[in-house]
């Protein structure tokens, strides 16, 4: 039997402690190598990244990158979970969206792991009078029941409440949340409508239905009109600060006014930072609750649906991948409902197999991967911690911005919301146009002669408010322009690739150019002659070596034999007979919609 130590078994015991200055100093000597001069300090600073909102996010992080305590599960300031036992019990609530009266659709769901129904009721989804209709054979004391009504809230909401009572269903086993949300709505519409019966509501919630909330603070329409993580942050925190002054007022006391929110973000693909900002809206709410004198009652609930900003039309099964990791991102940042958008839902109305996929992520997360077992498992991360703490400042900051402004309704319709949404839309467009920020399938590694998938077309969404964007909008109205002209003529606009010199010098960029000019829906010609293959533009693809001894002369050579446009794959360099270069980081939608416009591509 082997017998360890007293002071048990430390393999590194023989190996002196590294110091940061040491880690820095060999930072500093691979930078230089690959051609970067810079000194030990700063050469942390070149490998950060830049994030929105002033963030930035380093390549190390340690026990120097101290953040405020955090404390536990269950108490203020409830970073790390708003209840003491998290979702250790049974996982967080897998909550499927549905905007159709397709009861068969909906007991599918609940038949198949999932355990609460969002329901999209008015106008753009389920009529009000079909709501029974819709909740036909379902325990409406089992399944909690989330409205989300739009300006029909009030009459969505007495419905439903007929319905339990109809349905003998005692008022405290009533479960759910009635959805009224006049400052979201405004966002969505520019529309207002009366909040008298919102207060009603909540009070009668408060009074005889302990389960249901009233009220809903969404944030996903300031996250799909193109904002940042802390500007999401702020607008719900001032949606949210906005409600509690009118319930209170209405005199309805704190607590129970408290009590009567649930808020809604959106969780992307970017793991972390959807972590830290789940963490961090829960330290920010229980920042409100302790100025209004009611800390332990901050405890902000929270339902986490997959982004549709990030959601793709063209190669949609990527969106699978995407929402699992947004998936993995809510549940490890606490949310108490997760919302997975089947990965169609940009297309049009998911089918059935789609919604399988969707609430089948969230199954084998947590009974699978057991990713609720421990609660808050990023916790204690000191780049997690850092960034939770960096990221709620910056959110504080805005709310204030806003609250100076006089609220959230009057930043809604001075347009101080929109403008800045608007300027961090700018700011990321170009990170897209640029495939700065890649979208797979899409900007990077496209797949032009994929099947398209047909759906049945979805009614449109409530407009008239702040504006609703997607990543790939401006790669996708490039692909439409492709598709017409297959239709027109039988075959895609196309570019030859002349590949100079041996495979190793030129594969690199060959395969940068046909990514390139692919995600345009320009077909890219590597085979055979420019002249087989009736492109009329071309492409140099090589090394920088080799475009020293080749590209003036190849370049020559290919307008000679008709290439009304020539590109280079690489950096701006001194080769006549070159109109346009192409190299990461240029402007590719710029580059790609005027060869399609050079092309007659409409």
């Amino acid at each position: 039997m082997t017998v360890l130590p007293d002071d048990g078994l430390s393999l590194a015991a023989e190996f002196p402690d590294a110091t940061y200055e040491q880690w820095q100093h060999l930072v500093s000597g691979v930078l230089r190598k690959s051609g970067k001069e810079v000194s030990s300090s700063a050469a942390e600073d070149t490998l950060s990244t830049a994030l929105e909102d002033g963030l930035r996010a380093r390549p190390l992080y340690t026990a120097r990158d101290d953040a405020p305590a955090t404390g536990l599960p269950g108490f203020a300031p409830f970073v790390r979970g708003g209840r003491a036992e998290g979702n250790s019990v049974g996982g967080w609530d897998v909550r499927q969206r549905h905007a159709a009266a397709d009861p068969a659709a909906v007991l599918a769901d609940l038949e198949n792991g999932v355990t609460s129904l969002w329901l999209t009721v008015g106008s753009s989804g389920i009529p009000v009078s079909a709501l029974p209709g819709a909740l036909d054979g379902v325990y409406l004391d089992l399944a909690p029941i989330v409205l989300d009504a739009g300006a029909e809230a009030d009459a969505a909401a007495r419905e439903l409440l007929r319905l339990y009572e109809e349905s003998g269903i005692a008022p405290d086993a009533a479960r759910g949340n009635l959805g009224a949300d006049p400052l979201g709505h405004e966002a969505r519409t520019g529309l207002r409508y009366d909040g008298a019966p919102v207060t009603e509501l909540a009070t009668l919630c408060a009074g005889r239905y302990s389960g249901l909330r009233a009220l809903t603070v969404d944030a996903l329409p300031y996250h799909e009109a193109g904002g940042s993580a802390a500007q999401e942050l702020g607008c719900a925190l001032a949606t949210g600060v906005a409600y509690l002054r009118e319930l209170t007022e209405a005199g309805i006391g704190t607590q129970q006014a408290l009590s009567q929110m649930e808020f809604r973000f959106a969780a992307t693909a970017d793991q972390f930072l959807t972590v830290a900002k789940l963490r961090a809206a829960r330290r920010l709410w229980a920042r409100v609750a302790e100025v209004c004198g009611a800390s332990q009652a901050g405890a902000q609930v929270q339902h986490a649906v997959t982004s549709p900003v990030m959601m793709t039309r063209r190669d949609p099964w990527v969106n699978m991948l995407r929402t699992t990791v947004a998936t993995l991102a809510a549940g490890v940042g606490g949310a108490d409902a997760v919302t997975v958008l089947p990965f169609d839902s940009a297309i049009g109305v998911p089918d059935g197999f789609a919604r399988r996929i969707a609430r089948n992520t969230s199954t084998i997360l947590i009974e699978e991967s057991h990713l609720s077992r421990v609660i808050d498992p990023a916790g204690g991360s000191w780049y997690v911690e850092r960034l939770t703490d960096e990221l709620a400042h910056a959110a504080w900051e805005f709310f204030r911005t806003i609250e100076r402004e006089g609220g959230q309704a009057a930043a809604l319709r001075s347009g101080l919301v929109r403008e800045r949404l608007a300027e961090t839309w700018a700011a990321r467009s170009v990170r897209l146009a640029e495939r700065r920020e890649p979208i797979t399938g899409v900007s990077e590694f496209p797949y032009l002669g994929e099947k398209p998938v047909e759906r049945v077309p979805v009614d449109a969404p409530p407009s008239g408010g702040l504006p609703r964007v997607r990543r790939d909008e401006a790669f996708e109205a490039l692909r439409a322009r492709s598709d017409s002209h297959l239709a027109a003529t039988g075959g895609r606009p196309r570019v030859y690739l002349a590949a100079l010199g041996p495979a190793t010098a030129h594969t690199a960029r060959l395969t940068f150019a046909a990514n390139l000019f692919q995600a345009g829906g320009i077909e890219a010609v590597t085979d055979g002659t420019f002249e087989e293959s009736g492109a009329r533009e071309v492409c140099l693809c090589s090394s920088d070596t080799v475009y020293e001894e080749q590209a003036e002369a190849t370049a020559g050579t290919l307008r000679a034999a008709g290439a009304r446009h020539v590109f280079l794959a690489g950096r701006p360099g001194p080769y006549p007979g070159v109109d346009t270069y192409v190299f990461a980081g240029c402007d590719a939608v710029a580059a790609l919609s005027a060869t399609l416009d050079r092309m007659g591509v409409s």
